[in-house]
């Protein structure tokens, strides 16, 4: 069936599988919130919340960026300027899933289902930041970031500023491996008029900008244990972190980047499980 086809090509064009790189992280959030499990409820109606805006998000980046993507080399193969998938269908996809994350906020409280525009259009507005600002990494490190407070709000209805340390590690985590991936596109960065740290410091520098955020990475969580008086899992969970992410960078040099896939999708999935599971550890055997 066409249906199933373009809905295949489209999961496939957005990485659906890649929603592991945030979710631990809001179901960190959650789990926090709640001092250990939140109810089998909530954890249902976070998880279609997350999967939903991300698959929106991601949709609706490659409907803004269709035309770039069809004049980078990396990218042209992609189904939207490659004309396997139809604007329209993938129109439709960002609607769809658009509704079910309001239909999820609205089954887990009030205040998520006021704010749920609020996350839509952060997670959305993001594709066309990279038009005016080499900021555009850690815009896109708070879209990711917005969602451990999200899934805090998702079970407790109200809003800690605690939470808002984690939030704004997940925005340094992410924004520096995005720094990492755009070393990649510099040439066509450059061409094109698009905006991004690597554009406009080089590849070398930026990827020390991607080190600095990574350090600010573990410091705000580090800092996250002490407010939340979190336990010695969650320290051993965080200095693992720091491993991991020392790990990934050694992958990556400026006159190499033939490794950089590793460091951003395999590297990344495993090390914000492995957080999570050392603050899920950390939460449920001290109860």
């Amino acid at each position: 069936m066409a249906l199933a086809r373009n809905l295949r090509l489209t999961l496939d064009m957005i990485k659906w599988e890649h929603s592991i790189f945030a979710l631990p992280f809001a179901l960190a959030g959650a789990m926090l919130a709640a001092e250990g499990l939140p109810t089998w409820r909530q954890l249902w109606w976070i998880l279609v919340a997350m999967v939903a805006a991300r698959s929106a998000a991601m949709a609706f980046n490659r409907l803004v960026d269709q035309s770039h993507d069809a004049a980078n080399p990396r990218t042209r193969a992609r189904a939207l300027p490659a004309g396997l998938l139809s604007r329209q269908f993938v129109a439709g996809f960002v609607v769809l899933f658009c509704a079910v994350f309001v239909l999820a906020a609205a089954e887990l409280n009030r205040l998520a289902l006021v704010l749920s525009p609020v996350a839509l259009a952060i997670v959305l507005l993001y594709s066309y930041t990279k038009r005016f600002t080499r900021w555009s990494h850690l815009i896109l490190g708070f879209a990711d970031g917005i969602s451990a407070p999200a899934a805090w709000i998702a079970v407790r209805g109200s809003l800690d500023w605690r939470i808002v340390i984690l939030a704004a590690a997940v925005t340094f985590w992410v924004g520096g491996f995005d720094v990492l991936y755009a070393c990649q596109d510099y040439d066509f960065d450059r061409q094109a008029g698009l905006h991004s740290i690597p554009r406009f410091v080089g590849i070398h520098r930026a990827l020390w900008v991607a080190r600095a955020f990574h350090l600010l990475m573990i410091g705000l969580l580090l800092w996250l244990v002490f407010a939340l008086n979190l336990g010695v899992l969650a320290i051993l969970g965080v200095a693992i972190v720091g491993g991991l992410l020392a790990y990934e960078h050694s992958l990556v040099r400026h006159q190499d980047l033939s490794r950089l896939n590793a460091a951003f999708f395999t590297m990344n999935g495993v090390i914000s499980v492995v957080y999570f599971i050392f603050i899920a550890a950390d939460l449920l055997l001290r109860r």
